[in-house]
């Protein structure tokens, strides 16, 4: 199993937007901590650090907070307008044993031999709604797609997932097909579109005045 990424963070008192904007002048990212019917936690972990890992593909992290640690997982980022700076994190708390139902990015590999035919590729899902232990959450699903000719598809339960992976979303949506240009969508294409909703998402309420 994977192992938590550690990191040290700070106790945040002071909230509200000023408070928010002198943070992360600071270098610092304003977080909260909830779940686990656990009292919250409002805390600042640095950005630096965090943007390291983060791009490394880090899933759960041990936050330390004075004498304590906590495990977590992201449940949201808050991004600036241009999707660049994270402005806010929400943590939740999770065992590492404990399954968890979260969505990942569909990686696409190879070139489908239908587009020498004249098609081309139309991906409905690029997000794939799973359950794994959240130790074991997989950077994304990857689908080979060097097989694929014209008018053929994948379907999710076509895909091959990790061990100990199971999908979600209905087994027949399309993920990725070869179609000729102009050609409409199927349904399970179009049905693939609208995200399913978040099975509890668990929204912790901020402060008040806080970004």
């Amino acid at each position: 199993m994977a192992q938590p990424v550690k990191i040290t963070t700070k106790p945040r008192t002071k909230f509200g937007s000023s408070s928010a904007i002198k943070l992360r002048r600071a270098g610092e990212i304003p977080a909260n901590i909830y779940g686990h019917k656990q009292a919250n936690e409002f805390v600042t972990v640095p950005a630096e650090e965090f943007y390291k890992i983060f791009r490394q593909g880090a899933k759960l992290f041990e936050l330390k907070l004075g004498d304590k640690t906590e495990t977590v997982r992201i449940k949201e980022l808050q991004y600036d307008h241009l999707g660049r700076e994270i402005l806010h994190i929400d943590f939740q708390r999770t065992a590492v044993d404990e399954r968890i139902q979260t969505r990942v990015p569909v990686e696409l590999r190879g070139i489908a031999p239908g587009t020498s035919q004249g098609g081309v590729v139309d991906q409905p899902l690029h997000t794939l709604e799973i359950e794994t232990l959240a130790s074991a959450v997989p950077n994304s699903i990857r689908v080979d797609i060097s097989g694929l000719q014209l008018n053929q598809a994948i379907h999710v339960k076509e895909l091959r997932l990790p061990e100990g992976v199971r999908a979600l979303d209905d087994e027949d949506l399309v993920v990725v097909q070869v179609k000729l240009p102009g050609v409409e969508a199927t349904p399970e294409s179009e049905a693939a579109e609208a995200e399913p909703e978040v099975i509890a998402r668990g929204k912790v309420e901020k402060p008040e005045g806080e970004e």
